[in-house]
């Protein structure tokens, strides 16, 4: 979560109790009645989904395949643009 520095709010919020930023008011905002979390857990779908999951196969075949066809007749081709690109993701 990101403090705005420069919301009058943040400067009623302190770190240690008993302190207050040099100028800053004591600021009450009021409850938003509207506001509200629902956490459900659904024990069936997440089941399903573990056993979906453990079922499927470490490596797919065919894929796999594919690509060996495609080494193979030489018509496997690279973009290097792409490959930096998603080095670079990757490190961000």
């Amino acid at each position: 979560m990101r403090i705005n520095p420069y919301n009058p709010a943040a400067d009623a919020i302190s770190s240690e109790p008993g302190s207050q930023t040099a100028g800053a008011q004591n600021l009450s905002l009021p409850a938003r009645e509207d506001d509200h979390t629902t956490l459900v857990s659904d024990a069936s779908s997440v089941s399903s989904l573990v056993s979906m999951a453990m079922s499927s196969p470490d490596i797919r075949e065919d894929k796999v395949a594919s690509l060996q066809q495609a080494i193979g007749n030489g018509t496997y081709e690279l973009d290097p643009e792409k490959i930096a690109a998603s080095m670079l993701d990757e490190q961000a």
